[in-house]
């Protein structure tokens, strides 16, 4: 029992040096990660999706096991793009 009050204050510790570090170095760049992360995410749905956007997809027999993966961002993303409903019947609508 007395050897877990010092883990304890090591734990607390350390979770205020990472909240310390996440403030500093970390905080005045999420938006720009997140966004970042975002348009990259964007670009893998659409470059997975190219059939249904009606473009030639070279790649298609290796990106074909993502699209279970991917018909549900798919369908947020075209929907965020103003799309009603998928630009190739049974996509995903």
């Amino acid at each position: 029992m007395s050897h877990q009050r010092p883990l304890r204050r090591l734990a607390d510790g350390y979770r205020r040096v990472v909240s310390f570090h996440d403030a500093l170095f970390v905080a005045p760049w999420r938006a720009g990660l997140e966004r970042e992360s975002r348009r990259q995410e964007e670009l893998l749905v659409t470059l997975v999706f190219l059939e249904a956007l009606g473009v030639e997809n070279p790649a298609g027999y290796y990106t074909l096991e993502l699209y279970p993966e991917l018909a549900e961002r798919f369908h947020a993303w075209h929907q965020d793009a103003g799309m009603r409903r998928a630009p190739e019947p049974g996509v995903c609508c």
